[in-house]
């Protein structure tokens, strides 16, 4: 589980072909909001609903931008040092005593990975921009360098209270759990026999030290990998430095049977291989060693070409990826300065870009420890439960059968993937009267019962159509493998539009009834993965609604072939419509309150980047508009300044699951909106993105739940200040409750 988490002016509400992948994410402040028109007639396959019709263009000016003029300069946060801000949270889970052991270490390594990611791609970003001479500020008025400056300084307080928490606190209580992560000096004579028969049977044949003199060039270093710097000396010839890399086809902690204490002991791969140096380097003497570890950038950008196939650009984009300058060099704290001299010259790293570790380098390496079997160490047992909708009867229905009785809106992990959303496609696979399939694919598992049910589809004769995202970060190359297993199979498979990544969630089903034909549909905020589903905390529609069906059949055509369609009935469609439609319902809470009716807005979300959005929430606040906002992540909104956001309250849950759903409440407009997208500009800007508008009293009554719960004055939480700290609530001594318990709680009542 990761908690951190991995945008084009086209002509119509839903998609674009224009390339704008080379904008910074922080040029947003001159771009346009198209103003939403409704009118009602008969879109496409629809009657009399009313239509968003999204303008093709932008108008040449807009009021919004003058009150936008006129709201304080130094309105907005550091989206870079508000994620380092997150990462802190994620860190002090591992620091809460009252979360059990493991999970403190699995937090640990949550931490270290995501920072690694946030390494890779937006600092790496920062970084070419400077580069560049981009001279594009951040929306706080910061250049790239000064913010680089301030990212690194943080990093580096963040690095050693990482090490710290490990050392200090979950390594010993760890310990006194029978679960040590011991040092080679730690060792008697027995177990050190023992370990080095190990290390000659399993580690010593794939090692490679690798010299460095006038005949071998410094070696390539591998993003990620943990390496020994070692410097030797020969009586002849002096001193020579060589480089050996710690294998990570080898578990990086080897475990130990102490004959001197039960429980279980590991040993740091390093360690290991520092103690038998003198095997590696036979005749010379081993003068010194550290640990070191780079990372390199990951954030390259596919150039695409119509007239190339899109799967060749990115194989070769994929072969450039490790080969990416380095943005960051992690050191051993007792490095000398001779040996760090050494590897800045040779690796070409800035001074500025060295983070100093106290104790073990890449701790993301934990998660082996977790993997433990130590169940009184870890969280209780969690098993999802049928949604009582698709709950086990003595005559059991289909999913098409319940859904003709109602939308059914499943909340996961409380409710089950496998027995919701997995049986709603399998099912759709084994139908005869199911005509045709079409699902959008960003990120799924390694053995997917997903792409399974779509291949049996394909097979039994159906219309299959999957758009796989092939350019989703970090999942490329299992996409990749994804789409030709399923063009094997028979599936047309759909890599996305030119410009834009395709990041919506949803599925439309097609079924022949009788004379007529239905469509039933799913749209979520979460993907089609059934192992983060059990993690990932997502909402999600099932529906056999019309004007659903028909606004996703519009979609399709606009994603597969050459419509460009500009009504939607019941979806918010970026890269247009959903920053307009979300703006417009901002006016119209601010419409309601002056007119002395209920308002009120509430937001879930990742992130809270978007200029325009944030404006838009200020401008409701100093209307008097109560505004309440959940993100896990990035917040750029200042809540509580005086004349600014009074009214604004932002908080933020980490927890056991991984908050992703993104819900919109609209009081005075009676609305509430589900969908993929975050409040961020790759997401409005340079993604296909689906907001649905949920309107089933039952499934908003859910959402109104939900949304009761996050914001209870008594959850767990951490409330954001103005002056861009986070504080953790309620105070000490206070009455606290945990979100998540209580909605495991709730779902098990049922």
């Amino acid at each position: 589980m990761n908690h951190s988490e991995r945008t084009a002016e086209p002509k119509s509400g839903s998609v674009a072909v224009t390339n704008t992948s080379q904008e910074p994410d922080s040029a947003s402040a001159g771009s346009f909001a198209s103003e939403a028109v409704e009118v009602t007639g008969n879109g496409t396959g629809g009657a009399g609903e009313p239509v968003h019709v999204i303008p093709s263009a932008p108008p040449a000016a807009t009021s919004d931008e003058a009150a936008a003029e006129a709201l304080p300069a130094d309105r907005y946060l550091n989206r870079e040092l508000s994620w380092l801000d997150f990462n802190s949270r994620v860190l002090s889970l591992a620091e809460d005593s009252s979360i059990p052991l493991l999970e403190r270490a699995k937090f640990l390594a949550i931490f270290a990975s995501n920072l690694d990611e946030f390494y890779m791609v937006r600092v790496a970003g920062l970084k070419r921009r400077d580069e560049t001479g981009l001279s594009v500020r951040s929306a706080d008025g910061l250049s790239p360098r000064e913010q680089l400056s301030l990212v690194a300084k943080r990093t580096q307080e963040l690095a050693e209270k990482h090490a710290r928490v490990f050392l200090d606190q979950v390594r010993p209580v760890l310990a006194d759990n029978g679960i040590s992560i011991i040092a080679w000096s730690d060792l008697g004579e027995r177990d050190r026999d023992h370990l080095s028969k190990y290390f000659h049977e399993h580690v010593f044949p794939v090692l490679t030290p690798l010299a460095v003199d006038p005949a071998h060039p410094f070696p390539y270093i591998s993003g990620l990998s943990l390496n020994l710097a070692v410097t030797v000396r020969d009586s002849a010839a002096g001193t020579h430095f060589a480089r050996v890399k710690v294998p990570d086809n080898v578990a990086r902690f080897v475990k130990v049977s102490l004959e001197d204490r039960e429980g279980v002991a590991f040993l740091p791969l390093e360690e290991l291989i520092a103690a038998h140096l003198d095997v590696l380097f036979h005749g010379m003497e081993v003068v010194e060693h550290h640990a070191f570890r780079i990372t390199r950038n990951a954030d390259f950008e596919v150039e695409e070409d119509r007239d190339e196939d899109l799967l060749q650009a990115l194989e070769r984009e994929l072969a450039r990826r490790r080969f990416g300058s380095p943005v960051r060099l992690e050191v051993s704290d007792d490095m000398t300065e001779h040996m760090l001299d050494l590897l800045l010259r040779e690796l070409d790293v800035d001074p500025a870009d060295v983070v100093h570790v106290p104790g073990l380098l890449d701790l993301s390496s934990l998660w082996q420890v977790y993997g433990v079997d130590r169940a009184s160490l870890k969280d209780k047992p969690f098993v999802p439960a049928t949604h009582p909708a698709f709950g086990e009867r003595e005559t059991p229905k289909s999913v098409f059968s319940t859904l003709r009785e109602g939308d059914v809106l499943v909340h996961h992990p409380y409710d089950s993937f496998s027995t919701s959303v997995q049986r709603f496609v399998e099912q759709a696979a084994a139908d005869p009267n199911v005509l045709a399939i079409k699902q959008t694919l960003y990120r799924t598992s390694g053995d997917s019962p997903i792409i399974n049910a779509l291949i049996d589809a394909a097979e039994a004769g159906k219309q299959v159509v999957a758009l796989v995202e092939i350019k989703a970060r970090f999942d490329e190359q299992a996409n990749i493998k994804w789409a030709r297993k399923l063009e094997q199979a028979g599936v047309h498979v759909v890599y996305g539009l030119v410009g834009l990544k395709t990041h919506c969630k949803t599925c439309l089903v097609v079924r022949r009834e009788g004379s007529t034909i239905r469509r039933y549909c799913h749209i979520g905020t979460g993907n089609y993965n059934p192992k983060t589903a059990r993690l990932y905390e997502d909402v999600g529609l099932l529906t056999a609604a019309p004007d659903i069906g028909a606004d996703l059949t519009d979609l399709f055509n606009s994603l597969t072939g050459y419509s460009r369609v500009e009504q939607y009935r019941n979806l918010l469609v970026a890269p247009t419509g959903v920053r307009s439609g979300i703006l417009q319902r901002i006016d119209d809470e601010i419409a309601h309150h002056r007119a002395g009716r209920p308002a009120r807005i509430r937001l879930k979300a990742n992130a809270l980047v978007d200029e325009q959005i944030i404006d838009g929430l200020y401008k409701a606040s100093q209307a008097g508009v109560p505004v309440e906002i959940v993100v896990r992540g990035i917040c750029a909104l200042k809540p509580g300044v005086p004349g600014l956001s009074e009214t604004i309250h932002v908080r933020s849950i980490i927890g056991r699951f991984l908050e992703h759903s993104r819900i919109m409440h609209f009081q005075g407009c009676d609305e509430f909106w589900i969908g993929s997208a975050d409040m961020m500009h790759r997401n409005l800007d340079r993604r296909v993105e689906v907001l649905v508008r949920v309107r089933d009293p039952k499934s908003t009554t859910q959402l109104d739940e939900l949304f009761e719960s996050a914001l209870d004055p008594t959850t767990r939480c951490w409330i954001l200040q103005a002056d861009s700290n986070w504080i953790a609530a309620p105070a000490d001594g206070e009455q606290v409750r945990d979100h998540q318990d209580e909605l495991i709680r709730r779902h098990k009542a049922q």
